[in-house]
């Protein structure tokens, strides 16, 4: 037998020193919660899930590892039902986790559940007979294994993107869906900033130091990576405590159902006041990120040098304050000290050097310390991380003691290009989403099948699987394949398992939705392109450009770097003129469409059917509308009124329809993301801050001038309903306006006045305090089928 490679030395190591469940004879232990606890919690998922069957189950840890062996599984089988309360199912499974996979499997396989999140169109559970009526496993039951340990979730910016707003009760229905999918290993970084205040003020730096330092609730992520300070802050003292209480729950819960929280750790990130505090101390000032003139008052953070002792002194502190806070309840602490923050020197034993002080800051306050690192940075800034930066960085610890999230594998593997990180352990995750736009997309054959190959790679050191999104609540066929990969060794026969997903998803099988599946799969659900995917149609992203400088010829495949910012690597553009992302025949979408409205009749009831078919119509007319702005161009370069007029027309005719359609779901509503931020403020002025946090994220994002956007404008765009017709609409409208105008009056294109006039009706609108509604009008398959024939017959 040939022996152990040398590679699979560090996986070995880890998998003994990660306190993966059931935890070793470590002090991990000490962080794990008691049988009967998990056991309850469990419990408790299904009470809040299911009611009605709340007695039909009987949940089972297995700490002795009778059933489960060596391995992290869960084992399902029957019961007699003449237990207490007629008990039908027995799942037992290694943690809380485990047993609410188990719960979830045989919900999805056994009775034909679907699960998601409630903006997707909630849970399918009608489908589950009633209680005495279960149906019964074959044989001696059904045991399923993780094949690898660790299921990871959450991106460090999906904190801002998706949960800024988030209360007790939404973050319990998130964790719930967490266990439910299998994860683990989840982030958890709410109300960090409290306990920074209580570290920072041990190194005297004053509650106003602070106020520049935090970002506001919407910007807290990027604040926290260094990228930026005090945009769209202070915090207040309210904020802080309501969001340290917040995390106290959500922990508490996590630990519970076994699972593995990965908390912050220090990256370096100090305020200014550390200057004068420290003089002596090694502390840069960082490059601009992102701002439009490189303004002092939010630009170019203050990196303290892992090489310095301070530097041990503070991570050291952070760690125990947030021990003292929570207990002793992990092990793993994420840190990105340089997630889009380039060293200031390639030499491999500087860069060592400071990821062994990353370290040690990290095991002098928890000595079981194990440093979780985002892997974007050798995907982002791949022209500085060359083979000798990487091992320098990746080797600068001790074996077994760093996990890699290769953070984008679903479409730009690094294990294969650095040799499995070089021997040490990583986590194949899919990123999927950029700033929680909404757009149908996805690779599920990669996902199906990208795990797999990983795992079973010569020398392969994956311990892991996880979702690494910037935004969540979209695409949930996406997701729960995704989840599923936590749990198969196999490959997935993709198209064979969305036969079974739309039944589920739709509570019946119904042929013409089948079709649409299949037609799905192999259009927009398919993108082999190798483009990073962010929503840039031009209803939600206009391009800030004079129609003068556009090329007449549009190219749909060229590739261009010019945006410099890491999450724009990849964006597709002809010789001038942006072009939406488009992978697909919009033919071939538009006949899924048609068999989606054609099962109208039958799934009208349906509300997974009607996010899925609203979501759908969407996409279509807004690729659609992107084909008619460039008709309005041509007609523009060609000094055509008529045809400029007519596109023109037809083009916000689009915004207003497709507004109207997201009017008539729930789940596509503006409202609701401001009244979920305004409902956490406690006075006027907070009230004020938080509506323009939000409101600021999904448009202009960043800093402008008078005539220039913000570079990163429309990055979190939505197709909301609300957003388009108060925002979207009128930038079109404008922009159009001066256009037909040039052409009449026979002089160009004011760019620079359409520019005063848009971003000052911006500054306007992120300022404002119009009411949106939070409950949707109309009938969504009416209005479809109404869209369907106006514009596709």
């Amino acid at each position: 037998m040939r022996p152990p490679s040398p590679l699979l030395l560090p996986l070995l190591l880890l998998l003994l020193l990660l306190p993966s469940p059931p935890a070793v004879a470590t002090a991990a232990d000490r962080r794990t919660a008691s049988p009967a606890t998990q056991e309850g919690a469990a419990a408790g998922v299904l009470s809040r899930l299911l009611p009605s069957h709340a007695l039909s189950f009987r949940f089972q840890i297995d700490p002795k590892r009778g059933v489960c062996g060596d391995s992290n599984c869960f084992r399902i089988s029957n019961l007699d039902g003449s237990g207490t309360g007629g008990e039908e199912i027995l799942i037992q499974g290694t943690t809380a986790v485990e047993l609410a996979s188990g719960l979830h499997w045989y919900l999805k396989y056994w009775c034909g559940v679907h699960i998601s999140w409630d903006k997707t169109g909630g849970a399918q559970l009608a489908s589950v007979p009633p209680p005495g009526s279960l149906p019964r496993v074959k044989g001696t039951g059904v045991k399923i294994e993780r094949p690898v340990p660790w299921n990871y979730y959450q991106n460090v910016v999906t904190s801002s993107y998706s949960f800024v707003w988030w209360d007790w009760r939404r973050w319990e229905k998130e964790i719930d869906w967490m266990a439910l999918q299998g994860i683990n290993l989840p982030l958890a970084f709410t109300g960090q900033e409290a306990v920074w205040q209580k570290v920072f003020k041990s190194f005297n730096v004053t509650d106003r130091d602070l106020d520049d330092f935090f970002g506001g609730p919407a910007f807290l992520a990027w604040a926290r990576m260094g990228n930026l300070h005090a945009w769209g802050g202070p915090l207040s003292q309210i904020w802080l405590d309501q969001q340290l209480a917040l995390q106290k729950k959500i922990l508490s819960r996590m630990i519970e159902l076994g699972m593995v929280p990965v908390l912050p750790s220090f990256s370096g990130n100090v305020p200014v006041a550390f200057k004068k505090l420290f003089p002596s101390a090694s502390i840069t000032r960082l490059g601009d990120w992102n701002t439009i003139d490189g303004n002092p008052r939010w630009c170019c953070t203050y990196i303290l040098d892992p090489s310095d002792a301070l530097f041990i002194d503070v991570g050291q502190a952070f760690i125990k304050q947030q021990m003292k806070e929570y207990g002793d309840i992990t092990s793993i602490y994420n840190c990105d000290t340089f997630n889009e923050n380039t060293p200031p020197t390639n030499e491999p034993t500087y860069i060592s050097s400071l990821g062994s002080a990353i370290y040690e800051a990290m095991s002098r306050g928890n000595k079981d310390a194990v440093w979780l690192m985002q892997g974007w940075l050798f995907y982002s800034d791949a022209v500085f991380w060359k083979e000798s930066q990487m091992k320098a960085l990746l080797h600068s610890v001790p074996i077994g003691k760093m996990m890699v999230l290769d953070l984008f594998a679903d479409v730009k593997p690094i294990w294969q290009t650095s040799s499995q990180f070089y021997g040490v352990p990583y986590i194949w995750c899919m990123l999927h989403n950029f700033g929680g736009n909404i757009e149908m997309y996805g690779v599920l054959d990669s996902i199906s099948s990208g795990p797999v190959d990983a795992r079973t790679s010569y020398n392969s050191t994956m311990v892991g699987v996880g979702m690494c999104m910037e935004g969540i609540e979209h695409n949930p066929v996406v997701y729960e394949l995704m989840s599923e990969m936590a749990f198969r060794s196999q490959k997935v026969k993709v198209e064979d398992w969305l036969k079974t997903y739309s039944h589920r998803r739709y509570g019946q099988s119904n042929v013409e939705i089948q079709k649409a599946w299949g037609i799905l799969y192999h259009t927009l659900y398919n993108c082999t392109d190798g483009i990073a995917d962010h929503n840039k149609d031009y209803i939600v992203e206009f391009p800030d450009m004079s129609p003068s400088s556009f090329s007449s010829q549009y190219s749909k495949r060229s590739i261009s770097l010019a945006r410099k910012h890491p999450r724009f690597f990849l964006s597709e553009v002809s010789a001038s003129l942006p072009q939406p992302h488009l992978w697909y025949s919009t033919e071939e979408a538009i006949k899924s469409l048609e068999l989606f409205l054609n099962a109208g009749n039958d799934l009208s009831k349906s509300l997974t059917y009607r996010y899925d078919l609203v979501d759908l119509t969407r996409q279509s007319l807004s690729k659609l509308a992107n084909k008619v702005y460039h008709d309005a161009i041509s007609s523009y370069q060609k000094r055509d009124s008529s045809g400029l007029n007519f596109h023109t027309k037809k083009f916000l005719e689009l915004i207003v329809d497709i507004d109207t359609l997201l009017a008539s779901d729930d789940n596509f509503l503006l409202g609701p993301w401001l009244e979920s931020a305004k409902s956490l403020a406690m006075t006027e002025d907070e009230r004020k801050q938080y509506e323009w946090n939000a409101r600021t994220q999904v448009t202009m994002w960043y800093d402008d001038t008078k005539t220039e956007q913000s570079k990163l404008h429309d990055y979190a765009n939505k197709f909301w309903s609300g957003l388009l017709k108060s925002y979207y609409l009128p930038r079109a409208s404008k922009y159009f306006s001066r256009l037909s105008r040039s052409l009449q009056e026979n002089r160009s294109f004011q760019l620079e006045e359409w520019r005063r006039d848009w971003i000052s009706y911006s500054n306007e609108w992120q300022s404002g305090k119009e009411l949106y509604p939070v409950k949707a009008i109309g009938d969504s398959l009416a209005i479809s089928r109404s869209l369907f024939t106006k514009y596709f017959r």
